[in-house]
């Protein structure tokens, strides 16, 4: 796998293609229409590769930036940006991508925009929601991670515990171990 899904919502997980954001050389996980088509198929919302071609991953990845900038006003309380708000409600007009029941079940293909224009609604419908108050970022430092806070508390402070929360909570007990050492 290429692409990893700690969010449990395909937007937020989009999100996260660009992986430490803030750092000075974040790590873009869609270099290339194929890891675009990729990340289409593991997080299974197409069972076969869209075929992405550059114009689709440059649309794409614009998509991804607009939700970003609509989720980062929503966790600092600002007013939404327009041309995110633009970009983001031109996707969702789209048609969806397709499901169809074959003989082994369900069977989800279209197109690269038919991808993007399910993306885009499920952000409409994230972002224009109550669910919209449950946004966080990952508390980890070097993470970017955006995801819900459905704990119960909503105390959540990392994207997922397996990842950012061992490290740092790994990092906090060597920092203790080291400090009681000297």
């Amino acid at each position: 796998m290429n692409h990893a899904f700690p969010c449990g919502t395909l937007p937020l997980d989009f999100v996260g293609t660009l992986r430490a954001r803030r750092n000075a050389a974040p790590a873009e996980k869609l270099a290339t229409p194929e890891l675009l088509d990729d990340w289409f198929v593991e997080s299974g919302m197409m069972d076969l590769p869209p075929g992405a071609d550059e114009t689709d991953l440059a649309v794409a990845v614009d998509l991804r930036e607009a939700i970003y900038a609509l989720v980062a006003a929503r966790l600092w309380g600002e007013e939404l940006p327009t041309k995110a708000v633009t970009t983001l409600n031109k996707q969702a007009i789209g048609l969806p991508v397709r499901l169809r029941l074959g003989r082994d079940g369900a069977i989800r293909t279209g197109s690269v925009a038919q991808g993007l224009a399910s993306l885009a609604r499920e952000a409409v419908e994230l972002l224009g929601g109550d669910e919209a108050a449950l946004l966080r970022e990952c508390a980890r430092p070097e993470c970017t991670q955006v995801y819900l806070d459905r704990s119960r508390g909503h105390r959540r402070e990392w994207c997922a515990m397996r990842t950012c929360g061992n490290r740092v909570k790994a990092a906090a007990y060597r920092a203790r171990q080291q400090t009681a050492l000297t």
